[in-house]
C-alpha cells in the first residue's frame, strides 16, 4: 500500500501540513518496502487550482490514501475518482505517527 501525508517538512518526523493543495512536502510511505520518499510540493505557490496540480502529483505516485488536515472540494472529487482514500483531521501528529495510527485502525 501506499500512502501519501501532507507535511511541513521533508522526513517522516514532520509535522502533518493541515493543507492539503497548498502543503510544503509530501511524504510518500511504502508499506511493502517500509521506505519513505519526500517531495517538495510545487504547487505550494500557485495562484490557483493548487489543490488539483496537487492531486495530480499523488495519482502520478500511484497513492491509495492519503493523510492530511484537510482537502477541498474539487480535489477530494478527483482524487476519489481515482481511488485515492483521503482521511482527514490527522493534523498536530508527525507524518510517521499518522500512518502508524492508520495502519493500526485498518
Amino acid at each position: 500500500m501506499k500512502i501519501a501525508v501532507t507535511a511541513e517538512g521533508n522526513n517522516p518526523d514532520a509535522p502533518v501540513d493541515h493543507r492539503f493543495g497548498r502543503c510544503a512536502y509530501f511524504i510518500f510511505y511504502d508499506s511493502e518496502t517500509g521506505t519513505f520518499e519526500a517531495i517538495e510540493n510545487p504547487a505550494a505557490q500557485a495562484r490557483g487550482g493548487a489543490g488539483t496540480q496537487s492531486a495530480q502529483l499523488v495519482a502520478e505516485k500511484e497513492v491509495d490514501v492519503l493523510l492530511t488536515g484537510a482537502v477541498g472540494p474539487n480535489a477530494e472529487r478527483g482524487l476519489s475518482a481515482l481511488g485515492v482514500q483521503v482521511v482527514t483531521d490527522v493534523e498536530g501528529s508527525t507524518v510517521r505517527e499518522a500512518i502508524e495510527n492508520f495502519l493500526k485502525e485498518r
